[in-house]
């Protein structure tokens, strides 16, 4: 029998975009506990290329050469290991699959339900591009939002709304009934007023912007630190601020990993029931790896980026 072969992105050496390639691999296969996947589609987050940048990274999240590339995925599940139950050949699903997921198939625990390395059944009403872009960002996003618990007394100034996680962040934060203040550029307000939140441009004069616009008692930093700042001198206590790109000593700091259980679901659910949307700034086929990564790198794309690779026709189109 001829070995099932699959695409997958691959890189010999750690670095930027110029060392993803596309190979032709044997597809792995589904052991004991375990699911493959076909994947249909696989959106990019800035932790994909931040974590391949170089071997010290990479080091840290486990990561050796020759390595994947990419870790949010959706398709369908085409193999099923031994003492799997629950989940059957031609189950919608996504997930993540810590970089590996640009590639045809991918093998993750079918019980697995931590970060990077999961799968999940995919609601009917989820196409297999948005569903594609939900773990990462959503569980973080989610993170970031139990770490500051808005409710409907409060105003939650998020900075760096307009990003991946902030669509999700902004959204969540709106649904939990807070007033949201987000910064961006100038060219994004409209952007952030279709999610739900009252732009204000970063930079320079940031904290009178804020307090023009009333009070704030809530603040997540999905950037760096500039919010972080801006909220201490508005008078926000270290303990309903959060932050997910830095460590700030007496204030939290968020991840994917720690997210509430049952986050990413709870997400997908909201989803379908049309109360959060994500917003696909661009499609790529998996050929066109590199100028996709540049495009997400440039941290100027507003929505999410997504590897089209075998699109299931029959799942509603975004």
């Amino acid at each position: 029998m001829q070995e099932l072969m699959s695409r997958a992105v691959r890189l010999d050496s750690f670095g930027g975009p110029e060392v993803l390639d596309v190979r032709e691999v044997p597809a792995p296969q589904a052991g004991p506990g375990q699911v493959r996947v076909r994947v249909t589609a696989a959106g990019l987050n800035p932790m994909d290329w931040i974590m391949t940048a170089d071997a010290d990274t990479a080091a840290r999240f486990g990561l050796s050469l020759p390595a994947g590339f990419g870790t949010d995925y959706a398709g369908v599940v085409d193999q099923v290991g031994a003492g799997v139950t629950g989940l059957a050949a031609g189950d919608r699903v996504f997930g993540s699959a810590l970089s590996r997921a640009v590639a045809d198939f991918v093998v993750v625990d079918a019980a697995g339900e931590v970060a990077a390395n999961e799968v999940h059944r995919t609601p009917d009403d989820v196409d297999d591009r948005t569903a594609a872009t939900l773990a990462i960002a959503g569980r973080t996003a989610s993170a970031a939002l139990a770490a500051v618990a808005p409710g409907p007394d409060d105003t939650v100034l998020i900075g760096g709304a307009a990003g991946g996680v902030g669509v999700f962040a902004v959204q969540l934060a709106r649904i939990a009934g807070a007033r949201v203040i987000g910064t961006g550029s100038a060219s994004s307000a409209g952007y952030l007023r279709e999610l739900g939140a009252e732009p204000v441009a970063y930079g320079d004069g940031l904290v009178d912007r804020v307090r023009a616009l009333g009070d704030v008692t809530a603040a997540i930093d999905l950037h760096g630190v500039e919010t972080v700042h801006v909220a201490r001198e508005l008078g926000v206590p270290d303990g309903r601020i959060c932050t997910i790109a830095a460590q700030i000593d007496g204030v939290a700091a968020a991840n994917g990993a720690n997210a509430p259980s049952g986050a990413l679901q709870e997400i997908a659910r909201l989803v379908a029931a049309g109360r959060l949307r994500v917003p696909i700034a661009a499609g790529f086929p998996i050929e066109r790896i590199r100028p996709a990564v540049e495009l997400q790198a440039g941290r100027h794309v507003r929505g999410k980026v997504v590897i089209d690779l075998q699109l299931d026709r029959a799942a509603p189109n975004p």
